[in-house]
């Protein structure tokens, strides 16, 4: 794989083009928004010491997932991601701006709440 950060190089997180792409429906919440509404991107940039890193964009609107593990910065944007809770755990919403840090644990059920398109640097093993 050619990296697009190899090392000693650097460049703006919120600068790089991202190509956008409509969720699949399955990923979108029912009555919330039309199929095509809310686009979401990612590029991995590379690796360290069997670390992923890299960006991902969701333009504003709602949309569901499942997790992989791993920690995130936003760079850009607001919203909230509301991870499911369990019989043992209560739900959890994390507020996100530019500088909120999160980790998210592998198969974690989210809800994803964009106010702002958002763009994170996110870190996955």
């Amino acid at each position: 794989m050619t990296e697009l950060l190899p090392p000693s190089a650097g460049f703006s997180a919120t600068a790089l083009a991202l190509s956008l792409e409509p969720l699949p429906s399955a990923q979108l919440l029912a009555g919330l928004v039309d199929a095509g509404d809310v686009k979401t991107g990612v590029v991995e940039l590379g690796a360290v010491g069997g670390v992923s890193f890299g960006l991902w964009e969701h333009t504003a609107g709602v949309s569901t997932d499942v997790e992989a593990d791993e920690v995130f910065v936003v760079v850009s944007g607001r919203g909230r991601v509301e991870i499911a809770g369990s019989a043992d755990e209560p739900a959890t919403v994390i507020l996100l701006e530019p500088g909120t840090i999160a980790r998210l644990a592998a198969g974690s059920r989210t809800i994803w709440t964009i106010e702002e398109p958002l763009r994170k640097v996110w870190f996955a093993g």
